[in-house]
């Protein structure tokens, strides 16, 4: 049974564990000052273009949004995410935990916008009895799989600035929205336009590993202290820093967040050309094709996928998600059996 549940099913790429086996034995400092972590932290820095740049290597996505929003939230502060953002839907309650309110705001693309974050901000004005909005979360590409445009995040960064609001990037899947087919957006841009975001490599070919970039240090200067005092400085920091090397050395992480998107991409071609629709528009590697109950039935038999959403009493979305090691084959397979179920 192929799992299309999600894209890190597999292990990691293989250089990543080539160089872990040949570097086993060179000796180095810990919790992140080795070589390698130093090495990767100075090519992330000039993948944004941003020498003043503070990076740091987290484990996971989970304890990566609440170690960020923890930090940079006082106790009456609140997040506004979308509806399905990941720290409202899939984090259980991991930022309420904190203490802090996040505010949802239901959109049908998983994107939030100025006019979505101003209703907020207007009906939180009955100081001191209600949270103050403070950051505002989004994600690229979101849990539905659509991207953020440039003149979408120049719109949200400048209204956010013009509020007073932090604007914090999920980028448990950036790969995937930076190699979209119709992305106008570089990393170079999600640095300039967020105060904070965070390069996902979990999800895009790595064991573990996560890097946090405050696009100006002044913002936290402390938070390499909440990364020890909450447990998530790894004292054999290399194992970090070896992977973000090995992605970013020579456009590995972009060539396997492409992969993964054309594997998604010619099942979207077939599933079209066989007069399918689509929950939502993804260029990404997570797509939701809408189908028939029994079509869904016989599939489940062969492969993994999560349904998504019941449509009517006939049809549900699935989602589908392909991962930076997604087989053409299996892919093919896939597809010529969704033909044969239909016919």
């Amino acid at each position: 049974m192929y799992n299309f549940k999600n894209d890190y099913s597999e292990g990691a790429h293989p250089n990543i564990l080539n160089k872990l086996v040949t570097t086993n034995f060179v000796q180095q400092l810990g919790y992140g000052d080795d070589a390698y972590s130093l090495e990767a932290k100075e090519i992330l820095k000039k993948e944004i273009n941003n020498p003043h740049a503070e990076v740091y290597f987290l484990s996971g996505g989970t304890q990566t949004n609440l170690l960020v929003l923890s930090c940079l939230l006082k106790s009456h502060e609140a997040v506004i995410s979308a509806i399905s953002g990941h720290i409202f839907a899939h984090e259980a309650g991991a930022i309420e935990a904190t203490g802090h309110r996040v505010i949802t705001v239901a959109t049908a693309d998983g994107k939030l916008r100025p006019d979505d974050i101003k209703g907020i901000i207007e009906s939180h004005t009955l100081r001191p009895h209600v949270v103050k909005p403070r950051l505002v979360y989004i994600s690229n590409s979101t849990e539905i799989g659509t991207i953020y445009y440039k003149d979408e995040l120049e719109a949200l960064s400048n209204y956010c600035r013009q509020q007073g609001l932090l604007l914090f990037l999920d980028g448990a899947r950036i790969g995937n929205a930076l190699m979209a087919s119709d992305n106008d957006l570089t990393m170079v841009d999600i640095s300039r336009l967020t105060d904070v975001f965070y390069i996902g490599a979990t999800k895009n070919g790595a064991l573990l590993g996560e890097a946090v970039i405050f696009n100006d240090l002044a913002l936290y200067p402390d938070f390499d202290y909440a990364l020890k005092q909450k447990g998530a400085l790894l004292a054999k920091g290399r194992i970090l820093g070896i992977q973000f090397l090995e992605l970013f050395r020579e456009g590995l992480y972009f060539e396997l967040a492409d992969h993964a998107n054309s594997m998604a991409m010619k099942i979207v071609k077939a599933a079209t050309e066989e007069g399918y629709f689509f929950l939502t528009h993804s260029t990404t590697n997570q797509i939701f094709p809408i189908l028939p109950r029994h079509i869904i039935d016989e599939l489940l038999k062969k492969y993994l996928f999560f349904e998504w959403k019941k449509v009517d009493d006939q049809h549900s979305a699935v989602r589908l998600i392909t991962s930076w090691a997604t087989p053409e084959k299996v892919v093919d397979e896939f597809i010529s059996d969704l033909k044969s179920i239909r016919s």
